[in-house]
């Protein structure tokens, strides 16, 4: 078990992050604070535990949490959402008048050269959380403490699962391809470590597992107030996510998915809502995301606003974001799905997802304080992972039953899926994952997973046609210069 001593810094920081007040702050530490008695704290005022897992939450989708004051895409993990999502190639930036996102993603530039800011934004915005998730884990007793609170309980399981989630996202944007002995990146795990050499892709798939498993088994029973909040389902779909990029779990993920769709209590979108707008947190079909309000303070710098015609910011002004037009060909006619998507006329709007994300009020430019929610997971893609893990253990049977349970909403037939098997089943699988989730940020992890090729469509402003396998190293973020220069555990390693 963790050292019994947490120091009162420690819970300092918690208040600070909680909102509490000035004067206890100013008060400078000298004496250590024991488990139990944090644990006696907790239970006077789990507010102070529970304010920094919303906290949290808040730094998830806050504009300048990767550590810009300027950048107009950096706005949380939905911004990088974008970047996976243009870095795939699924996602074209069709027309480009401010510029955001050209040079550094969709021409590589920042994946190519370590001096760029956008390498130090994704990386100190995944370690930001992976930092306040570690002060919550100590405050609550440490990594190998079970705290006797039931309420407490379930904020460790929130806390360790957020961890998980952000070193996910950090070994996927920042590794070419998963190699269990390959030294990737520091592994934090107390708000105590700092500067840490980069260790194996091993030691940090195992600390993930471990965080997951451990909060499915803390999150058993937690009734979530919010889709805002992590429950035992969405703590399951990062671990099938996890397991999935390993590329040799294929079990775990089918058991993992499985008892999501059957146990989650969520049902696939029907074409109603695929057409919907994709803008209510209540969606049957999401498991997790943010409802956003007007208090939220969101506008110009969001991701409806690089997204959405509907709103008052760049995809309206002049940076259009469309599906790249080789995927919108793929997609049948008769598919509800391609319905979402502007058809092409030659102008502005083409291809762009209209019907797919829109503000309901769909006044074009008009939408100037976000109120439309975030999606962060849905329950389809436990589907198509569960597919996808199927197919590759080789249960063709399998896969096609439950691609089919999805595709039946979407499609007037699915007989042909039958006659699927080996690899054609599986490119279906892969097509299938880009067009259900294009847009959602989940084609980059699909990419890498299935270690595709990306080939630009005609509509991209830049390598159009140009194939770009998985592993390039266009397609990776460099840990930033700054890093470098400030720890020097990496600087000797490099």
């Amino acid at each position: 078990m963790k050292n019994s001593n947490i120091k009162l810094s420690v819970i300092a920081a918690l208040l600070l992050l909680a909102g509490c007040g000035k004067d206890f702050l100013d008060e400078q530490p000298s004496e250590f604070l024991t488990q139990e008695q944090v644990g006696e704290a907790a239970a006077v005022n789990p507010a102070v535990i529970e304010g920094t897992i919303s906290g949290i939450y808040s730094t998830m989708f806050a504009t300048g949490s990767g550590g810009s004051n300027l950048n107009h895409d950096d706005f949380g993990h939905k911004g990088y959402d974008i970047y996976g999502d243009m870095l795939s190639g699924d996602m074209a930036l069709s027309v480009s008048t401010y510029g955001w996102y050209r040079a550094d993603i969709t021409e590589f530039q920042a994946t190519q050269d370590f001096t760029r800011f956008r390498n130090y934004q994704v990386w100190r915005y995944y370690y930001r959380i992976v930092r306040s998730a570690n002060l919550v884990i100590d405050a609550l007793g440490g990594n190998d403490f079970v705290p006797e609170l039931e309420e407490n309980r379930y904020l460790m399981g929130q806390a360790k699962a957020i961890r998980a989630h952000s070193y996910f996202y950090l070994t996927q944007y920042f590794t070419n391809s998963y190699d269990p002995a390959a030294e990737i990146l520091p592994i934090y795990d107390s708000p105590d470590d700092l500067n840490g050499p980069k260790v194996t892709t091993a030691e940090i798939y195992a600390l993930m597992e471990k965080d997951l498993n451990e909060s499915i088994s803390l999150l058993d029973g937690f009734a979530r107030s919010s889709k805002s909040q992590v429950d035992k389902t969405v703590a399951q779909g990062v671990l099938a996510y996890v397991l999935a990029s390993k590329g040799d779990s294929h079990q775990e993920v089918m058991d993992l998915t499985e008892d999501v769709i059957n146990n989650g209590g969520y049902t696939v979108m029907n074409a109603e809502e695929l057409l919907g707008g994709f803008n209510d947190l209540n969606t049957s079909g999401w498991m997790w995301g943010v409802d956003l309000t007007v208090d939220t303070g969101l506008g110009l710098v969001s991701w409806w606003g690089q997204m959405d015609l509907y709103t008052y910011s760049y995809a309206w002004a002049g940076d259009a974001k469309a599906m790249d037009s080789d995927l919108y060909a793929a997609i049948p006619e008769d598919d509800v799905r391609k319905q979402q998507f502007a058809e092409p006329t030659g102008g502005y709007t083409d291809l762009m997802p209209l019907n797919k994300f829109y503000d309901p009020n769909r006044v074009i430019g008009g939408q100037a304080n976000i109120t439309t929610d975030y999606v962060y997971m849905r329950v389809a893609e436990m589907y198509l992972l569960h597919a996808e893990a199927a197919a590759k253990a080789g249960d063709a049977g399998r896969a096609q039953t439950i691609l089919k349970a999805l595709l039946d909403e979407r499609l007037p037939s699915t007989a042909y899926i039958d006659g699927l098997s080996g690899q054609a089943l599986l490119d279906e699988i892969y097509l299938q994952t880009r067009i259900e989730l294009w847009g959602e940020g989940k084609s980059y992890l699909s990419l890498k997973r299935n270690q595709g090729t990306v080939v630009r469509g005609s509509n991209h402003l830049s390598n159009v046609g140009t194939p770009i396998p998985y592993n390039d190293e266009r397609l990776t973020f460099e840990i930033p210069q700054s890093e470098i220069q400030n720890n020097p555990s990496i600087s000797t390693q490099n």
